[in-house]
């Protein structure tokens, strides 16, 4: 599952540092648009590729944690 993390605020509607996990994305005619679901399941907010690149950061939410051997 990709997760991306908001780098500012977008449109006045979510605040930087608001996590968010792909749900589909589509390309029609060399257009890429992203469906994206905040992690607290808040909302849902559809964006292009370019935006995706402006406000977004791929995160890696699953980090392994250590083990004491």
């Amino acid at each position: 599952m990709k997760w991306y993390k908001l780098m500012k605020d977008y449109k006045d509607f979510y605040k930087k540092g608001t996590k968010f996990f792909v749900l589909s994305e589509s390309e029609f005619i060399g257009v890429k648009e992203f469906v994206l679901q905040t992690k607290k399941l808040e909302g849902k907010i559809i964006v292009s590729e370019k935006e995706l690149n402006d406000y977004f950061k791929r995160i890696n939410i699953f980090k392994r944690e250590k083990r004491d051997s």
